[in-house]
């Protein structure tokens, strides 16, 4: 699909660019988060009218989070988590934990804007990038550990764990793959169309009922 950028998209373009994404990019990203337009002669013709007060209202913006960024550029954010001796977290730090400690501390910050390649899994200090906005980047620290007294030993640069447990940390890796794979799958069951839910009960019902017979 080709689509108008109405701002900056990090490895797509810049405002005003004409580029092609996969559809479903568009449709569940760019278009409903009011990034982008469909290329269409109508919203080119729009766009060209409406150029300089979405300039004017990107600068304001890029201000505004400039000014946020000075303030959050360096700081340090403790999460709090149970892990075993060896440090692997049961369960994981997630880009809306991460919001949400940031926001306590002040600062407003959606989960969008927390940039993590994957989810935090262990106790450290953790770079993450914030995106405040498609041309402001700024980095906190995020401290995860079990007790406040072990993020401020890990902040002052103590080892906090013991040594490696691999067949431990590989029993919680496959107990949260199994859970990441039931999430998946709740999530995959939401996005059914009613009708294929409907197919889909009528089958178990007829499974049950040739069950009862065969008995």
């Amino acid at each position: 699909m080709q689509v108008i950028l109405l701002e900056r998209v990090e490895k797509l373009g810049q405002m005003g660019e004409v580029v092609n994404v996969k559809n479903g990019y568009a449709r569940n990203f760019l278009l409903p988060q009011q990034k982008a337009l469909r290329a269409t002669s109508v919203n080119k013709e729009r766009f060209e009218k409406e150029r300089a007060q979405l300039e004017a209202r990107n600068l304001e913006r890029r201000k505004e989070a400039a000014s946020v960024g000075e303030k959050l550029e360096g700081q340090s954010f403790v999460i709090l988590r149970q892990a075993s001796e060896s440090g692997q977290l049961y369960g994981s730090v997630t880009t809306r934990d991460v919001a949400e400690i940031i926001t306590q501390g002040g600062f407003s910050i959606e989960r969008s804007q927390v940039n993590l390649d994957h989810p935090i899994k262990t106790i450290n200090l953790h770079s993450t990038r914030l995106i405040l906005h498609p041309e402001v980047t700024v980095s906190v620290q995020i401290n995860v550990a079990r007790t406040i007294e072990e993020a401020e030993r890990q902040a002052r640069g103590e080892r906090v764990t013991e040594g490696h447990d691999e067949e431990e940390d590989q029993e919680l890796i496959s107990a949260e793959e199994i859970f990441e794979t039931v999430e998946l799958a709740e999530a995959a069951v939401e996005d059914l169309g009613e009708s294929e839910v409907m197919e889909t009960e009528s089958v178990k019902m007829t499974e049950t009922t040739t069950d009862e017979s065969t008995s």
